[in-house]
């Protein structure tokens, strides 16, 4: 059996933790298998990208940036997905360039990386999408995509977004259409546990491969220590994003404040101020940031926005969770989550103390969690992440150069 020469790999994301955290350890294991990793991404990432020992290719992005105020998204659909594309458009040039004279043997990419796809058919290799989230199922169009655009769609600005969206394809020599291009990648890696998966029934497994969550060592992320005398340890977190929820954070203090036994971590980002919330108990640690992975490993309970990172990493640790939805894919993880028994779905605007306390005290006394949580941990043990997900993609390339794969690449 021979191995996959060494090649040059290019992976593509945007500048959001959300989008890139996942697929590092994937990146990693490549570079450490031979490979020449190469990673587009704006300068907030390069110093993170460069850590793998992939080579930062960088590029400038109109979109917000990690760490934007959430408003800067807006409020619609258009507003969510207008950014998208222009920022695709400017990128475009920008990537053609940085890639002039040093083009891949195979394309990596982020789902919002619609840039990716487009450079792959320029070039004319494969492209494999790895994603951090759910992926379409078979019935996805009629069942989601038509009933949620059918009313933008009806609007000039949605008529605009989509000639627009079509004429930079069509430009391009692609014939997708936008919900095609945007939605059904050839191939896909997904770096979710099935049991994440909305419909996983459903889905076409000829295109979309779970490998489950890529997690590394995170130790450089910091490390975290259960106080002394605290019996019970919640995390509350709503990510990185959409973070600016002082109310809320309000109400889990009233909820967790001088709750005997409990020590709460409370999350909350960068756009709110300690001072919104009032006097602090002392069994209430406020934090802007936390190293998430090393704190749930000692946690018995997670208030969560139900993203996709902290969701898999939740299930991974077995830490019953109380699912507080923000925006996007969070309202369906939660709905999943609690539908496997693990997790309460409670929306934004029900989230009073009495309710969050109520939920947490149920789950983390509840034994057919803790015994649903163990089946899970179980089965995404066999999902094979980081290690699958290399293997894989050492599969497509030894197709692409004629060679058989036996599942790593010599040395560098």
């Amino acid at each position: 059996m021979t191995t996959p020469r060494p090649a040059h790999i290019a992976m593509f994301s945007i500048a959001a933790h959300g989008h890139v955290n996942p697929s590092l350890e994937v990146i990693r294991e490549l570079v450490s298998r031979g490979h020449r990793v190469t990673y587009a991404i704006p300068p907030a990432f390069a110093e993170k990208v460069a850590e793998t020992g992939a080579e930062p290719k960088l590029w400038q992005s109109t979109l917000p940036g990690p760490d934007a105020d959430p408003e800067a998204w807006g409020s619609t659909l258009l507003d969510n997905v207008e950014p998208f594309l222009t920022d695709a458009i400017q990128a475009l040039p920008q990537l053609i360039e940085a890639y002039e004279g040093d083009e891949p043997d195979l394309v990596l990419h982020d789902t919002a990386s619609y840039p990716a796809r487009v450079l792959a058919h320029r070039w004319g290799v494969k492209a494999i999408s790895l994603s951090p989230h759910m992926v379409a199922w078979d019935g996805y169009e009629e069942e989601v995509a038509e009933p949620m655009w059918a009313e933008p769609k009806k609007t000039e600005r949605g008529k605009a977004y989509y000639a627009r969206f079509q004429a930079w394809l069509d430009e391009n020599g692609n014939d997708l259409d936008p919900d095609s291009f945007g939605g059904r990648p050839d191939r896909s890696l997904v770096l979710i546990p099935k049991a994440l998966q909305w419909n996983a029934d459903r889905v076409d497994e000829n295109r979309y491969t779970f490998v489950g969550a890529c997690q590394g060592d995170r130790s450089a992320q910091g490390d975290w220590q259960r106080p002394a005398g605290a019996d019970k340890v919640l995390l509350v977190s709503l990510g990185s994003a959409f973070t600016k929820q002082p109310g809320f954070y309000r109400e889990c203090v009233k909820a967790f404040g001088h709750l005997p036994g409990w020590h709460m971590v409370l999350q909350i980002g960068r756009h709110v101020d300690p001072a919104e919330l009032g006097q602090i108990p002392a069994n209430v640690e406020v934090r802007n940031w936390v190293p998430q992975l090393a704190i749930l490993k000692q946690a018995d309970a997670f208030i969560t926005h139900a993203g996709a990172g902290g969701s898999q990493e939740g299930l991974a640790t077995g830490t019953p969770m109380v699912c507080v939805p923000q925006a996007a894919d969070q309202f369906g993880n939660a709905d999943v989550l609690q539908s496997l028994g693990v997790a309460r779905h409670v929306p934004t605007d029900e989230a009073t103390a009495e309710t969050l306390r109520e939920a947490v005290l149920s789950l983390v006394d509840d034994p057919e969690v803790a015994h649903r949580l163990k089946e899970i941990q179980e089965g995404m043990a066999g999902e094979g992440g980081t290690q699958r997900a290399a293997d894989l993609i050492e599969a497509e390339l030894a197709a692409a150069q004629g060679t058989p794969n036996s599942g790593s690449a010599p040395q560098a």
